[in-house]
């Protein structure tokens, strides 16, 4: 049988909505005990690199979109929805990724690890920032204090580095990268 791409493949396209329902757990949670005023520490961001990694930048970019969508209207807000925000969780998706797509046959820590950061990077220090700081500026008339995000975000991502890396050890995990004929050697 010929390995099907993108979302053609019922295994696939499972494991996508696993990884978006997984995300919106996630994110609910932290989003309801994590949760310190302004600072918001969340995890939600694990299986939406986890799909990239795995599936590609397209299905990472739809894994992001689902569960900031979802995730949004299942939690209470005060904002209306941001697509710039919803924007930086696709792009998420797609530089995590883009990284592995780049040379197919490389997979080990450092790749996850810059996966990881620049992912965090792109979508969540600079674009969801941005549309953070666009909400705060039009209702408080102050947004420069979303800033805070980028150190914060320095050390989630050392964090879901270390549990990706630990989770992307798992047997199953390389069983099925291989099956994907990508070369699997984590150290």
């Amino acid at each position: 049988m010929k390995n099907k791409k993108g979302f053609s493949s019922v295994r696939t396209l499972t494991l996508a909505a696993m990884l978006t329902a997984i995300s919106i757990v996630i994110g609910i949670f932290c989003k309801s005990f994590l949760d310190y005023g302004i600072i918001r520490i969340t995890f939600e961001n694990i299986p939406i690199i986890i799909s990239g990694i795995m599936f590609g930048p397209w299905i990472g970019a739809a894994v992001g979109t689902c569960a900031d969508m979802i995730s949004y209207m299942l939690s209470i807000q005060k904002f209306e929805i941001s697509p710039i925000i919803t924007i930086g969780a696709a792009l998420i998706g797609i530089v995590s990724g883009l990284i592995f797509r780049i040379k197919r046959n490389g997979f080990n820590s450092k790749r996850i690890i810059l996966a990881v950061f620049l992912s965090h990077t792109v979508g969540s220090m600079l674009v969801k920032s941005a549309g953070l700081f666009y909400i705060y500026e039009n209702i408080y008339g102050s947004g420069w204090f979303v800033l805070y995000r980028i150190p914060l975000y320095i050390v989630i991502a050392t964090i879901e580095s270390i549990i990706i890396c630990a989770m992307l050890k798992n047997r199953y995990f390389k069983r099925y990268m291989i099956s994907r004929g990508i070369n699997y050697e984590l150290q």
